[in-house]
């Protein structure tokens, strides 16, 4: 899942390395991704006074398309309504990827815009080369970075469901989705608890369909920026249950001085995009 911009919104595992050697298992778990429409209700789960917010709510729509073999589409949109006490301010992210592993390429667009006014553009391109990742931005100016070996989003993903499957409940790795400006990856760190059940007080769970008691993980994700001085804390974590399928719900993301909880209030299962052969026997 694409991590959701803080500044939009205020206007030993896998290593790159063994990822890369490991392209059969990638390909099997990138298989098993399911096509799919997820809507999240937000609201704001707690607030510190610095952040100036008393209250917030809004809407996250993820759509998630492709195939192992010719691509993942994302289509992310994020409305959310700030109410300082003084004002209320609409927010509206708009995020288009494509991430083609095979190629080891990333395309991203981004939108943001504030009371329906348009006030921030994003169009880039990244891709993995020998000693990194290169990044061409177009929009709103062209420019090229140089970056360290990074994952993309969808990638990243497959790395986390890996872990899971092997028991691993911890692992590093540097991201690049393209948010903020598209000039910078961050390191994370991931922890995965042992798979469970739906239990009875599972709140969403049942807007899960099919998947409703089928086993999840509880993941937590926290994202650093790599240049911070001193001991650093994480400019972003992110919390949810996360299916083998790529399907995540009841999510919780904490920026620090505010935190927002996702509920899942509807999944639509949509119909593969040219879906891969079937392996040879």
């Amino acid at each position: 899942m694409l991590r959701m911009s803080l500044g939009v919104i205020l206007a030993g595992g896998l290593s790159l390395a063994a990822a890369t050697s490991a392209d059969a298992t990638t390909d099997g778990a990138a298989r098993l991704l399911v096509p799919h429409r997820a809507i999240y209700d937000l609201k704001l789960k707690n607030a510190s006074e610095r952040s100036g917010i008393e209250g917030m709510f809004g809407r996250m729509v993820y759509e998630f398309t492709g195939s192992a073999c010719t691509g993942f589409s994302t289509n992310f949109r994020l409305v959310t309504k700030i109410d300082t006490g003084e004002e209320t301010r609409l927010s509206d992210q708009q995020t288009t990827t494509f991430e083609d592993m095979a190629a080891n390429q990333f395309h991203f667009e981004t939108k943001s815009f504030t009371d329906e006014q348009l006030d921030k553009q994003l169009t880039g391109d990244a891709s993995i080369a020998d000693k990194g990742v290169k990044v061409a931005i177009t929009q709103p100016d062209g420019r090229e970075i140089d970056l360290p070996a990074s994952d993309f989003p969808t990638s990243h993903m497959l790395d986390v469901i890996a872990n899971a499957k092997q028991g691993k409940n911890f692992f590093e790795a540097r991201v690049f989705d393209g948010s903020e400006n598209g000039d910078q990856a961050l390191l994370t760190t991931t922890v995965i608890g042992k798979s469970q059940t739906v239990q009875k007080d599972d709140v969403d769970a049942d807007k899960a369909g099919e998947f409703a008691k089928t086993p999840y993980w509880p993941v937590t994700i926290a994202y650093f920026n790599e240049n911070a001085a001193g001991d650093p804390t994480p400019v972003y974590n992110m919390s949810f249950k996360l299916y083998e399928n790529g399907i995540t719900r009841d999510l919780t993301m904490d920026y620090g001085d505010f935190v927002l909880s996702g509920s899942l209030v509807k999944l639509e299962l949509l119909k593969p995009q040219d879906p891969c052969p079937a392996p040879a026997k």
